[in-house]
């Protein structure tokens, strides 16, 4: 097996759409629990503990996605620390958030849209880093980074082709005609 064959390897191709698929369901999962307060993250009251499910924090109930990691999640010495906490809770920056969360997880999950999926999550990912700086456990790397560098390993190993619809996604007309859509 030469270099430029490891991609088109079968189980090279199948780890790359588990990757996919695993990070799709994990965009879905917090958009879910955002959207519903689960009580995973989300509707888990810091100081007690308490899980208050589909309560006041669920983004369908008027809780923000946004402010939580926003207002409090932003270290006070990182240098964008009121650029943040500026935007905390606004209601673009939730509907950004949240639409984002869905359409990156629905394009991953089913393996469609892998380059557009991959710029707009990097985008979101490498906002989340920036927003962490300085980082606890290494000085420039954390699982942000990681997760920008993987969706563009995907989006350009085309891993929506394999257990996914990425094939016939390409053959549709408006990818043919906007490639980026691929």
């Amino acid at each position: 097996m030469v270099e430029q064959d490891i991609v088109t390897h079968v189980n090279a191709r199948r780890g790359l759409a588990a990757l996919r698929i695993g990070f799709g369901l994990t965009f879905l999962w917090a958009f879910a629990d955002k959207l519903l307060a689960l009580g995973f993250h989300t509707g888990v009251n810091d100081q007690t503990g308490a899980v208050d499910r589909f309560g006041d924090a669920a983004w369908i109930h008027g809780g923000s996605p946004t402010f939580g990691f926003l207002s409090f999640g932003v270290p006070a010495d990182n240098p964008m620390h009121d650029f943040f906490t500026s935007m905390a809770g606004d209601t673009w920056a939730d509907w950004m958030f949240m639409l984002g969360l869905a359409g990156i997880g629905v394009a991953l999950t089913l393996g469609i849209g892998m380059r557009l999926a991959a710029v707009t999550g990097s985008v979101l990912y490498g906002l989340m880093w920036l927003a962490s700086m300085p980082l606890d456990n290494h000085p420039f790397i954390d699982d942000h980074l990681i997760g920008l560098v993987a969706l563009t390993v995907l989006a350009l190993t085309l891993a929506g082709d394999t257990w996914g619809f990425g094939k016939a996604w390409a053959k549709t007309a408006i990818v043919t005609r906007i490639p980026v859509l691929r």
